[in-house]
């Protein structure tokens, strides 16, 4: 089993408190912490334009330019966004960026991709709010683009929602055969096609019952379209609560509610609590070494984590990195 992290970038609101000046260090120093260690295989960014819960003016950094940031300011880690949305930028320019960062970064790069679901934020910035289904045609032809610009170095598709004419797309990535894909959703009609057709890699729900489903479904998809069911890795996100026992846990949580109850009101943050104490990752080392255990034991390749208190408190990662990776690895 393999390991991720986020970076603190402001969507869950997880830089209040710190000024924007300094920011951006807060994150450098967050992602060179984990570059220097061996426990974290890639840092992960969101694709997103405003705060969760609730769209708020805190700030949210834009994960692509994040991405080159941290291309050039670390040397190890693998780095990634889970995910960005097709619809926000032209695949081929999308295309030509990230060969751009996996050259910076030394071919690190790993390309998180998805259909986009925040209406509010679509609507906002003029991107209107298609269907699924148009959102999910532009996933998959997008990603036949991708195909073809990260490896041949020009790309042509005349596509329902997209049409590029020999567009050429140097330099071409570092890594052989191009950046790796990762689609990003459980959709079960067209999502899960798409992942089996193009995916190296899925990221869907985590926990047991809903992993073991997608799961199958997955199986099902790569069958119809002549894949190799096993050549996917499939990932899911945590949200990471952890403490050595109940009064580290109810401290975290503590120190979330003061910072999120300001900004979004009692309901919004007693919700975001409620759903940390859900995760498969919320209690003491132990319950979630056992808790991912099962998952892992369902096919569950690679665990891409979140903690709250990231940009504030790295003791939860530290105890995480003691004694939950050793024992899941």
């Amino acid at each position: 089993m393999r390991f991720g992290m986020f970076v603190p970038q402001g969507w869950r609101l997880d830089l209040v408190g710190i000024e924007p000046a300094r920011q951006w260090s807060t994150m450098r120093e967050f992602a060179q912490r984990a570059d220097t260690g061996e426990a974290w295989e890639s840092l992960w960014v969101y694709d997103h334009f405003h705060t969760v819960p609730l769209p708020t003016d805190e700030s949210m950094h834009e994960a692509w330019s994040l991405m080159s940031a941290l291309a050039a300011s670390t040397d190890r880690v693998r780095l990634g966004q889970m995910c960005t949305a097709m619809s926000y930028r032209n695949p081929m320019y999308l295309a030509k960026v990230a060969a751009t960062v996996d050259v910076i970064s030394g071919g690190r790069v790993e390309m998180g991709i998805g259909g986009g679901w925040y209406e509010h934020e679509w609507r906002a910035y003029g991107y209107g709010f298609p269907s699924a289904g148009v959102r999910l045609g532009r996933l998959d032809e997008g990603v036949q683009i991708f195909k073809q610009a990260w490896t041949t170095g020009r790309a042509t598709l005349d596509g329902k929602y997209y049409q590029v004419d020999d567009a050429i797309a140097r330099p071409l990535p570092l890594q052989e055969n191009g950046i790796p894909i990762w689609i990003a959703g459980g959709g079960e009609k067209v999502t899960l096609r798409i992942a089996a057709q193009y995916a190296d890699y899925t990221n869907f729900v985590g926990d047991a019952a809903g992993f073991a489903h997608k799961s199958d479904v997955l199986r099902q998809r790569c069958s119809d379209v002549g894949r190799d069911f096993s050549s996917i890795v499939r990932s899911a996100n945590y949200n990471v609560t952890i403490g050595a026992n109940e009064t580290e846990i109810a401290s975290r949580l503590a120190a979330l509610t003061a910072r999120l109850e300001p900004l979004v009101g009692d309901r919004k943050a007693a919700e975001q609590i409620d759903a940390l104490r859900e995760s498969e990752a919320f209690g003491t080392p132990e319950q979630i070494v056992e808790k991912l255990s099962a998952v892992r034991d369902l096919g569950l390749g690679y665990a891409i984590c979140y903690f709250p208190e990231a940009a504030y408190d790295a003791s939860g990662i530290e105890l995480f990195e003691r004694e939950v990776i050793p024992a899941l690895r």
